[in-house]
């Protein structure tokens, strides 16, 4: 989901070095250049195989871990309606981190690995999630930014040079929209129809996320070593300040619409550039967050971690009935 993922160094990242082969690295260069997708099982040089992993597993952490936030409230959602909307972007959410495991294990790494990473912290995963959910109308604003600016992030996706990769975000770029959607029409409901006190909890939540939703596109161009070369490779498609200038464009006339403010005085349009201004991003709180010292970062990992070993119990079972069951399964064919 998230551009961070392009400029966070794993300390993993001598894994899966393949030995330089000059020969094949310029056919494969070529094939990039032409626009082709490449395949699991094509040859790919050690460094885009690396990068692909890095990215793809602190996206697919980004969508497990980003189901806690909202999870604390599907029992205090308001009325059933939202009860169920709120369960099933959980669930989508759910479903998308499995994707994108599955993506991720076709480059020789398994599902256990990436999740030890994740779990002893060697793993990112996209710093919007370590921020608290206060009231209800933090889900409205979640779905209306943070799933806004994971859409920006991940459309291109769509057209990464890996083909596993741009597959599966087809699915998952179109339920990201259903969320954004759905976000968007929640502080709707609440800004046309509510009390002044539930506008006025739009309004809070907005100040809170505004922020950490333009973080969410990585560091700016100047400060992100990685994306060039991601970029040269066709697994990004678009810069990081490019998609987030395209993201402010974007919602500017939507908060017009909702009647909320948004938190940035400097926040204006530019006739010259034909594009929104807005202020200064405090990079170091960005960088506090992603090094582990967030609201909520120990409290986020914490909860993964018991996840796991609570439900090793599961895992154990599947796999005993799996044993049990592949003899026969043999002996029929």
């Amino acid at each position: 989901m998230y551009t961070q993922a392009m400029d966070l160094i794993n300390k993993n990242d001598n894994d899966h070095a393949d030995a330089p082969d000059p020969v094949r690295e310029q056919a494969f260069e070529a094939r990039i250049a032409a626009g082709e997708f490449i395949e699991a099982k094509d040859w790919m040089p050690g460094h885009y195989r690396k990068t692909l992993i890095r990215q793809i597993s602190q996206h697919a952490h980004s969508e497990i871990v980003g189901m806690l936030p909202e999870s604390n409230w599907i029992s205090r959602a308001p009325t059933l309606k939202r009860k169920a909307i709120l369960l099933a972007k959980v669930q989508d959410e759910g479903g998308h981190g499995l994707y994108l495991y599955a993506a991720a294990e076709t480059l020789d790494i398994s599902r256990d690995q990436m999740i030890e990473a994740l779990h002893n912290g060697r793993a990112k995963y996209s710093s919007i999630f370590n921020y608290p959910t206060l009231t209800w109308a933090d889900m409205g604003v979640i779905g209306w930014l943070v799933d806004g600016a994971a859409i920006m992030n991940q459309v291109p996706i769509c057209r990464c040079s890996y083909a596993p990769y741009a597959r599966a975000m087809i699915r998952i770029c179109r339920e990201e929209s259903f969320h954004q959607r759905q976000g968007y029409e929640a502080l709707l409901t609440m800004m046309q129809g509510g009390t002044a006190a539930q506008k006025a909890m739009v309004q809070d939540a907005v100040n809170r996320w505004w922020w950490p939703s333009l973080m969410m596109f990585g560091p700016p161009d100047s400060e992100s070593p990685n994306s060039a070369q991601s970029m040269r490779w066709g697994i990004k498609r678009v810069s990081n300040d490019d998609l987030r200038q395209k993201f402010v464009d974007a919602t500017v006339p939507q908060a017009e619409i909702l009647g909320i403010t948004l938190p940035d005085p400097l926040l204006h349009w530019n006739a010259q550039r034909a594009h929104y201004d807005f202020g200064p991003i405090q990079w170091d709180e960005f960088w506090r967050v992603v090094n582990g010292n967030g609201p909520c970062n120990h409290e986020r990992l914490k909860m993964r971690v018991d996840a796991w070993e609570s439900g090793a119990w599961v895992r154990d079972a599947a796999l005993a009935y799996a044993k049990q069951k592949t003899p026969q399964t043999t002996a029929q064919t």
